[in-house]
């Protein structure tokens, strides 16, 4: 039976940063600036998709759910940590823990999905153009982006049912945000059932992501050889370098992360920051990548800013 004093709404202690004196307020002051970018930049990308018709295609349709995810993953993780910097304090409730968890693995397989939902969008727009219109309707669309979130959505769900009812004997979350690794090390009972299930959820996650955009671009790279025309290889190679730029980012991060946890020599600090990199470098790079690379954002984007200076600072005779 579990132990009434880590109950439910029982209260856990989160594991700290080394901080040296004074220097509490600059890191917190640091960590605001990166979470404002991250929140602006990925803002101003869903604000566009949003209002400027231009951009009202099926690429961008697809394309408005990464940023929704970075500003999910970056919102669940940061005000929390920094709110344990500047306040010293690192206590957080067992259902607050479990949220900032559900949300933060949601984020990263959502990565994975949208940029395989993206992929196949390029796959047909590049090398089946005169049916793409066809094959990219309304519809599709909505079918594809109801499949990314609800199959993330059932996989997660089911991964965190399983370590719901587990007995816990601790209240020490050994990481400074809270995942399903750190919730399962809460418990004092056999938990291979739940690792085998992570794993296999892990698998699956990138199994689906990677083949589908490795068959999409090696369709891409097929056509783009084919074609005589170089501008139309310069086209289809700028609107498929912003998605494979995203994705080595986020698998070297995520790599990176993993392999920091499996040596022993590594110190705490250091892997607590690699696993805050993982829902840190995406949120602040995806929008920067398609601002330089997607030539239609880009000059919306310089449109309106040109719109802005000229209302607001031209000058009258």
């Amino acid at each position: 039976m579990e132990n009434s004093s880590f109950g439910f709404y029982s209260k856990l202690t989160m594991d700290t940063f080394f901080i040296p004196a004074g220097g509490k307020y600059p890191i917190f002051l640091l960590g605001i600036a990166i979470y404002l970018f991250g929140m602006s930049c990925n803002l101003t990308l869903l604000t566009l998709i949003i209002l400027k018709k231009n951009l009202h295609k099926p690429m961008y349709f697809i394309l408005f759910s990464l940023p929704l995810n970075d500003l999910i993953g970056i919102t669940a993780m940061m005000p929390k940590v920094l709110s344990d910097i500047v306040t010293e304090t690192n206590d957080v409730y067992y259902p607050l823990c479990v949220l900032q968890a559900f949300l933060l693995h949601m984020y990263g397989g959502a990565i994975l999905f949208i940029l395989a939902a993206m992929s196949f969008d390029r796959y047909v727009a590049i090398c089946m153009p005169l049916r793409y219109s066809s094959i990219m309707t309304l519809r599709m669309v909505i079918g594809i982006v109801t499949l990314v979130w609800g199959l993330d959505f059932v996989l997660i769900l089911l991964l965190f049912s399983l370590q719901a009812r587990l007995p816990r004997c601790t209240a020490l979350i050994r990481n400074v945000f809270c995942d399903n690794p750190s919730l399962l090390k809460l418990t004092c009972v056999n938990t291979a059932v739940q690792n085998i299930t992570g794993l296999f959820n892990t698998a699956v996650i990138q199994a689906i992501s990677i083949s589908i955009q490795v068959y999409s671009y090696v369709k891409i790279l097929i056509t783009c050889l084919a074609t005589r025309t170089s501008e139309a290889k310069t086209k289809a190679v700028h609107t498929c370098v912003a998605q494979l730029v995203i994705l080595v980012i986020f698998e070297v991060v995520g790599t990176f992360t993993i392999l920091s946890h499996r040596f022993k020599d590594v110190s705490a600090d250091l892997q607590k920051i690699m696993g805050m990199l993982i829902f840190l470098v995406p949120p602040l790079l995806n929008p920067l990548v398609y601002g330089l690379y997607t030539s239609e954002i880009r000059n919306t984007l310089l449109g309106c800013m040109i719109v802005f200076l000229k209302r607001n600072f031209s000058f009258t005779k």
